[in-house]
């Protein structure tokens, strides 16, 4: 008999975590299962960087029990579980070195390693221009880093995630630093990769109901360290939840699968 495969692939249960007497998250639970793709969206100090800390093993929780691919924190090989998620950050795009191709720094995913150092071989270039392909970048292959754009990098970087094959994609702010145009051929690049057959769970991190493109279908809010909202999109996307994210109140209006907020006052409104 085969094993049972579990539809999860994130679980958090109960979690909090508190620094020098200051709680920084309380009471997270949340559940991603296969086959869902996930927005995560709060306000500045809502507690998305400390969480997504937890959820790849950089910050010790003080409560509760986190379990990624089957394996519980704690209880697991975290250096090695690591690998097998890959996140695309400004933290990595800005150690990338200016002189790096970016099929060498597709390469490099493989090991989850910065500038490389060892040979790469013909197998691993042959693998890091399909990822290329993937990431519709293979023109970019013998580019520098130094002279990508931002959207090229923001491509490359996450052609390299997928060298390790991850089941988990998290993009931390992917869109940080790109031009209104440069901003929107990424989105539309996302749609595509998330409707790729063997594609993995992605969970994008903003603050921009913009960049929630139709092919994310469940969406996790934050506020104050705490889960204000979460599950379908279409469920937890409403102005009036939007309104106690951010403190202020806003419409919400949605065409075509894309969203727009507008914020009407700066009347503070109370969750």
């Amino acid at each position: 008999m085969k094993p049972t495969v579990s539809p999860e692939i994130l679980s958090v249960d109960g979690l909090r975590l508190e620094r020098g007497g200051t709680r920084i998250l309380a009471d997270i639970s949340w559940r991603v299962k296969r086959g869902q793709h996930w927005a995560m969206l709060g306000a500045n100090g809502s507690g998305k960087t400390s969480l997504l800390s937890a959820l790849t093993g950089y910050l010790m929780p003080t409560a509760g029990e986190i379990t990624v691919l089957g394996e519980t924190y704690g209880r697991s090989d975290w250096r090695e579980l690591r690998k097998k998620v890959g996140i695309v950050s400004s933290s990595v795009r800005q150690m990338m070195a200016d002189e790096e191709t970016a099929l060498d720094a597709v390469a490099s995913g493989k090991y989850a390693m910065i500038q490389f150092w060892g040979r790469v071989t013909r197998r691993e270039k042959a693998e890091a221009l399909e990822r290329l392909r993937q990431v519709e970048c293979v023109y970019l292959a013998d580019r520098n880093w130094g002279v990508l754009s931002q959207g090229e990098r923001q491509r490359v970087l996450i052609g390299r995630a997928l060298m390790a094959r991850p089941r988990l994609l998290i993009l931390d702010e992917p869109c940080a630093g790109l031009d209104p145009a440069a901003r929107e051929y990424f989105l539309q690049f996302l749609q595509r990769l998330g409707r790729q057959p063997r594609a993995p769970t992605l969970i994008l991190v903003t603050h921009h109901v913009e960049e929630i493109m139709p092919v994310f279908s469940h969406v996790l809010i934050l506020k104050a360290g705490r889960v204000l909202s979460t599950g379908r999109k279409t469920s937890t996307l409403s102005a009036k939840i939007l309104s106690q994210t951010f403190g202020s109140k806003v419409t919400l209006h949605v065409k075509a699968g894309r969203y727009a907020m507008k914020v009407l006052s700066r009347r503070r409104v109370v969750a």
